[in-house]
């Protein structure tokens, strides 16, 4: 974390900020990555917690120039972020006191049946929606899922693992609140894993989209995204 404390207009604010990913929550990401207008003081509030009307207030504008660099330096990591196939062995929910510690790299299916339907749908539309955007060609080699989509796969994939509670889509939609409390360091391989494989949504890891490469070389396969077999080729 870089930590500053700051002169305002009516005394002082501390300000922390992450200094790397690993420090950054996946909401945080995502607020930054939907917000269509981010301007330094509305990066470094979505990643300090502190309201930007108290970020305007700060006296010297040229004390926000050592969180600045930090974000320019947290932007750059995430694009790397997208190429790591670094999965966790364990990742653990603070559900309650205990918490919750779920085994990640031993099971990476989706399961049951419903959540594997939800996902593959989420990424389905994901892909679709990409396609429509920048067009068919060469459209593997610069897609990466947004952090919205991978955050819905992952409540899917996690919901009944962390609950222990039978599968309800609704409820698995929103424990994306849980989600985003993950580092995203923690969650975007796991989502981008599930990208990878693509329907199967249960294969080996493997290299970034290479196995969409095999299921996609025809037109007509783009066009019948959500028809797919549920099963594992």
């Amino acid at each position: 974390m870089i930590a500053k404390t700051l002169k305002t207009t009516g005394g002082k604010i501390n300000i922390k900020v992450p200094s790397t990913l690993g420090e950054v929550t996946l909401g945080q990401m995502i607020e930054i990555q939907e917000t269509p207008v981010l301007n330094d003081l509305g990066a470094i509030s979505i990643l300090s917690g502190i309201p930007i009307d108290q970020l305007q207030n700060v006296q010297n504008i040229n004390d926000f120039q050592v969180f600045g660099d930090a974000i320019l330096l947290l932007s750059q990591q995430i694009k790397h972020l997208y190429n790591s196939d670094a999965i966790l062995k364990n990742i653990t929910f603070k559900l309650n006191r205990d918490g919750k510690t779920v085994n990640v790299i031993g099971n990476l299916s989706v399961e049951p049946a419903g959540a594997f339907m939800a996902a593959r749908d989420i990424i389905a539309e994901e892909i679709n929606g990409h396609i429509k955007q920048h067009g068919e060609t060469d459209w593997k080699e610069c897609f990466n899922p947004s952090l919205k989509a991978c955050c819905q796969v992952l409540a899917h994939y996690f919901y009944c693992k962390v609950t222990g509670k039978k599968y309800n889509e609704y409820e698995a939609e929103e424990f994306c609140s849980e989600i985003k409390k993950l580092r995203v360091t923690e969650a975007l391989p796991i989502a981008k894993h599930f990208f990878t494989c693509y329907p199967g949504l249960s294969k080996q890891k493997i290299s970034f989209f290479h196995r969409l490469q095999r299921y996609w070389k025809k037109r007509q396969e783009y066009n019948h995204l959500k028809n797919l077999s549920i099963s594992t080729p």
